[in-house]
Parts: C-alpha cells; sequence; structure tokens
C-alpha cells in the first residue's frame, strides 16, 4: 500500500452561495494575470509604456480562449459528437479542456491585431510576454489537478497522484503529468529569462524558445499520458504537434538571427510626444517642418519685403539709387558755380 501521495480534492467546486467557484476557471484566471503583469513589467524594461500588455492582451485572452477550446474539441471529438454524447458540452469550458497550440494560434492572431491597432511590433511585444505565458501553463495546470484529469500511467512512488472513482476513470495512484508539466514550465519561464539576459534576444526570439523549450517538455510528458487521444503511428496526436512546433521553433531562432540579429531599440513610439521645434537660423527664418519649398517660399517673402537686399536688390532699390547719383550730381554742379 502506497502511504505517501498527492491527494486530490474531493470536488472541483466550492459554492459561494448561489455562484459557482470552480477551481479549473480560476487557475486560468489567476494565470493569465500573472502573465500580464510579469509581462507588463518586461516591456517597460525594454522601453515600452506601461499598460500596453494589458490593452494588447484584452484581444489576446479572448481569442486564445476560443482557439485553445477549438482545438480541444476538434481533435477531441468523440467526446460530444459520438453516440450518447451530448454536444452542448463542448461550450462547457469550465469543466476543462483547452489545446494550448490553438490558444497560443488564435491568441497570436488577437495580439496581432491589437498590435498593428496601436502600432507596435508583435514580435517584441510576444518576447516580452513569453516567460509569462509559461508561468500561467504552469498555473493554470493544477486546474487539471481540481478536475482529477490529465494523468499518467499508474505508479506506486512517493509523489503519485490519488485519483477517485469517476466518470471515466478509476480509483488508483498515477504518474501526475499536471505536476511534472507545470514544473518544466516554470523551468522554461526561467530559462527564457536568462538567455534573454545573456544573449540580448529580440525579433521573437524570446518567444520562439518558450515555444521549443515547452515542445521539447510536453513531448515525453505527453508519452506519459493514460487519457483517450488519437494516434499516428504509435504516437499520440500531440507528441506529433510538439515535435513538428519544435522543429519550426528551432529554424525561425536560426533564421532569424541571421536576419534579423540583435534586438529592437524602440519597441514603442511615443505618440504623446510634441513635435520638436525647428531650429531658428542665424537670419531669424526656421526650416519648418523640414520642406525645401516652404523654405523658399519664405526666403522670397523676405526678399520682396526687403528693397535693399545687397546681392539682388528689387525695383524700389534701382530707383532709390538713381535718385542718390543725381542728387550727388547736383551738389557737384553747385559747387563748381
Amino acid at each position: 500500500m502506497n502511504l505517501a501521495f498527492i491527494p486530490s480534492p474531493s470536488t472541483g467546486v466550492i459554492e459561494l452561495g448561489p455562484i459557482p467557484l470552480r477551481g479549473y476557471a480560476f487557475c486560468i484566471i489567476i494565470g493569465v494575470f500573472v502573465a500580464v503583469w510579469f509581462g507588463n513589467k518586461r516591456w517597460i524594461a525594454r522601453g515600452g509604456k506601461a499598460g500596453t500588455v494589458a490593452d494588447v492582451a484584452v484581444w489576446a485572452v479572448p481569442f486564445g480562449l476560443v482557439g485553445g477550446r477549438l482545438y480541444h474539441v476538434i481533435t477531441d471529438y468523440q467526446l460530444y459528437f459520438s453516440d450518447g454524447e451530448n454536444w452542448v458540452d463542448a461550450f462547457k469550458i469550465w469543466e476543462g479542456g483547452l489545446g494550448i497550440w490553438g490558444a497560443i494560434a488564435f491568441g497570436a492572431v488577437g495580439a496581432w491585431i491589437a498590435c498593428r491597432r496601436r502600432g507596435i511590433p508583435l514580435p517584441a511585444w510576444a518576447d516580452a510576454l513569453a516567460p509569462g505565458i509559461a508561468i500561467a501553463q504552469a498555473i493554470g495546470r493544477w486546474g487539471n489537478w481540481f478536475n482529477q484529469e490529465l494523468y499518467g500511467k499508474p505508479t506506486d512512488l512517493p509523489w503519485a497522484l490519488e485519483i477517485s472513482d469517476g466518470p471515466n476513470r478509476v480509483a488508483g495512484t498515477y504518474h501526475p503529468t499536471f505536476l511534472y508539466e507545470s514544473l518544466w514550465c516554470i523551468g522554461v519561464a526561467l530559462l527564457v529569462v536568462w538567455a534573454d539576459r545573456r544573449f540580448k534576444l529580440g525579433h521573437g526570439r524570446a518567444f520562439a524558445l518558450y515555444v521549443a523549450a515547452y515542445c521539447a517538455g510536453r513531448g515525453w510528458i505527453e508519452y506519459m499520458r493514460v487519457d483517450e487521444a488519437h494516434h499516428i503511428l504509435g504516437l499520440r496526436l500531440n507528441v506529433w504537434t510538439a515535435i513538428i512546433v519544435f522543429v519550426l521553433a528551432v529554424v525561425y531562432i536560426v533564421v532569424s538571427a541571421k536576419i534579423r540579429p540583435g534586438r529592437e531599440e524602440i519597441v514603442e513610439p511615443d505618440r504623446d510626444a510634441a513635435p520638436e521645434k525647428a531650429p531658428e537660423k542665424k537670419d531669424g527664418t526656421t526650416d519648418g517642418d523640414g520642406s525645401d519649398e516652404d523654405g523658399s517660399a519664405t526666403a522670397d517673402a523676405a526678399e520682396k519685403k526687403d528693397p535693399f537686399t545687397k546681392d539682388q536688390p528689387g525695383e524700389s532699390g534701382k530707383d532709390a539709387t538713381a535718385e542718390s547719383t543725381e542728387a550727388a550730381g547736383a551738389a557737384e554742379a553747385a559747387e563748381k558755380s
């Protein structure tokens, strides 16, 4: 008999009067707030403005939730659309079932829209948020603990997870794959923070490192799980997804480093900054907006107003000179007489 194990909660819902507080949703919400908070600190350190990460997240999070649920429902359609199942359950997101692959893909679409609206580069924003996303996943995995789901193969190890009888599960002790992934994600966050400081990652490479590192861990953790899943050539679908995405992320890091080395110098334009005043020239004129035409027009106007310009005298200048010559001649004639 196993005397040491991780107990599972007797219920995943706490009734607060008429309001049910579900552990799964609670973990997701906390994870999102932590990701935004940490991402905001990193964004400010990169030269961005406070609040920008949250503004973009307002778009990215809903898109991510929809994408995560769609991926889960599509890849596990038999849980909702086979005989004896209720398709309405596909909308019950609080009962669990979010695919990280769909969440990241759709969340990126929402973030792209928001970044375009604010005029900031999506890769820079993703780099700032990358370790925060890993921490959010680490927190969100504890939602699986509340729901007693996504555990691994049977084991009698001291850290085994105790599972009670319930729908689609058999009582026993199993590998706590939710805990393995949670700890792995914390390690991924630390890796990205260290690598970003050490190598000054930019142009989306910090985010790509997060993706590659997460996929490396997800591959072996997914292989340990015993929940129902589709298999291709003997491997679970999510294992293949992790392999493919890992390769793409590594290729992006290598190619991006060659094409766009270094890091973005400016990640967010200062919209509130007043336009710089043009420097004043020695003759009192300014360059204005830097337009040669405006400068020429100003010079022409000044030239016309000054009848005694030395280089190019106007008509009035010529008349004044003639009058002076005549006056001098008359004085000289009078003196001789």
